[in-house]
C-alpha cells in the first residue's frame, strides 16, 4: 500500500504543475531540503497573531504547505486541504498553510472573506521559511513525520483528501 502510496505521489507530482513568481521569496534562497533529511526550523506568524515554531509539532505529523491566494492550483487544492484537516482532527496532525502572498495577511484574509474557505494559515512576512525550505514556486508541501524529518516533498496541487493520502499520513503517525 505504501509503495502504490509513493508511486501515486511521485506520478502526481511529475506532472502536477505549479504557480512561480519572481518574489522575495524565492530571492536567495537556500539550497531546499530533501526527503528523509530533517525539517529545517522555521517561525511563521497566524493570522490571529500567534506565532508558530516548527519545532513546538515534534510529537505531530505535519503538512507544511506554502501557498498563495493568486495561484490556481493552490485554490484548486484547498478544498481537499479543508476536507483532510476536518478528517484529521484529534489525531497527531498539523497543517500549516504558508502563505508567501506579498499583501501578507490581509490577502489572506481577503481572499478567505470571498471564497468561504479556511485553512490553517500563517504569513511568511520577511519569506525567510520560504526561503529556507528553498521553494521555487507554489504549491510547494512538506510532509514531515512525528520526529521532524522529511518524509515527502510535493511540488503543485494534490487532492489531499484521497483516501491513499490519509493512509500515507495515517501511516507517518504510527
Amino acid at each position: 500500500m505504501l509503495k502504490k502510496m509513493m508511486v501515486v505521489l511521485c506520478c502526481v507530482a511529475a506532472f502536477a504543475v505549479g504557480c512561480s513568481k519572481d518574489t522575495a521569496t524565492q530571492k536567495g534562497s537556500l539550497k531546499a531540503p530533501g526527503e528523509k533529511s530533517q525539517a529545517p526550523e522555521i517561525s511563521v506568524v497566524s493570522l490571529d497573531n500567534q506565532q508558530l515554531t516548527l519545532n513546538s509539532l515534534k510529537g505531530k505529523v505535519v503538512l507544511l504547505n506554502f501557498w498563495a491566494t493568486w495561484c490556481p492550483p493552490c485554490r484548486e487544492e484547498i478544498p481537499s486541504m479543508m476536507k483532510l484537516n476536518a478528517f484529521m482532527v484529534g489525531k497527531p496532525f498539523q497543517m500549516v498553510c504558508v502563505s508567501v502572498d506579498e499583501g501578507g495577511k490581509k490577502a489572506v484574509e481577503s481572499y478567505f472573506k470571498n471564497s468561504g474557505f479556511s485553512l490553517p494559515a500563517y504569513v511568511d512576512a520577511t519569506g525567510q521559511a520560504a526561503r529556507t525550505y528553498g521553494i521555487t514556486g507554489v504549491p510547494e508541501t512538506f510532509v514531515i513525520d512525528k520526529n521532524g524529518v522529511i518524509q515527502k516533498k510535493i511540488i503543485g496541487g494534490l487532492d489531499w483528501s484521497s483516501p491513499e493520502v490519509i493512509a500515507f499520513l495515517e501511516d507517518l503517525m504510527k
